[in-house]
């Protein structure tokens, strides 16, 4: 089995349309987070393994300030975040309360989380994006989470963008969004992404030479023929 660095080195080179592809192949259609949208534009590809968090409706009682010392709260969940995991939030697409500001996200980058993705919203953007942490989400909004959301607990199966995500699921964000890979299927997507992106690749000089797409994309036998050859 591949270590987490062997997946990062592999992957961080396979772009997510390419991923959504290959899983689009073996069954699964799911798995694009929608409104997952960088909030720096060119943000680095980056891969990690998914450490979630979740959120529900905002409750009066619940959602306070006060909830910000509970030792269920977002605080909480940053301290038990490992170096190198992208914290995925499902805050069920409320976009007019900000889940993190700028001082959470500068623990997360103090910690080493890879990256924040979230369906929601974050708040303080400016201080954000000085941070340094990469962010995908729906945009900014000033109000605080407890506005309208409750946080409630992490390291669960929650729902991000539509998406069943499962902690230690791999997430992989690039300027297309965030598509997940069920941790079951990391080898399959390990084996078949490389190969490929370099059969997209010559499709791509063919296009550039002229060559018409009927009978090239997808390929027939004399065009997978002169594919292979050209491996040499």
């Amino acid at each position: 089995m591949s270590s987490d660095a062997q997946v990062v080195e592999v992957l961080s080179k396979v772009t997510t349309a390419t991923i959504t592809t290959i899983l689009l192949k073996k069954g699964l259609r799911n798995i694009w987070l929608r409104g997952t949208r960088p909030l720096r534009p060119g943000q680095p590809r980056i891969v990690g393994r998914a450490f979630t968090l979740r959120f529900v409706p905002a409750r009066e009682d619940l959602a306070t300030p006060e909830s910000w010392s509970s030792p269920i709260s977002t605080r909480a969940a940053i301290e038990a975040m490992p170096e190198g995991c992208i914290a995925v939030v499902d805050a069920l697409g409320v976009t007019d309360a900000g889940i993190f500001g700028d001082i959470l996200c500068a623990r997360m980058a103090k910690k080493g989380v890879a990256a924040l993705v979230t369906d929601g919203v974050v708040r303080d953007v400016a201080g954000v994006l000085g941070t340094g942490l990469p962010v995908w989400c729906q945009g900014a909004a000033a109000p605080p989470s407890v506005a309208g959301l409750t946080f409630v607990a992490w390291q669960q199966p929650i729902a991000c963008g539509g998406v069943a995500v499962f902690p230690d699921d791999l997430i992989v964000v690039d300027e297309d969004g965030a598509v997940l890979i069920p941790a079951a299927l990391i080898e399959t997507v390990m084996e078949l992404a490389p190969e490929q992106e370099r059969f997209e690749g010559w499709l791509m000089e063919e296009v550039g030479k002229g060559a018409a797409l009927p009978g090239l994309y997808p390929p027939n036998a004399e065009n997978k023929a002169r594919y292979e050859a050209s491996k040499g």
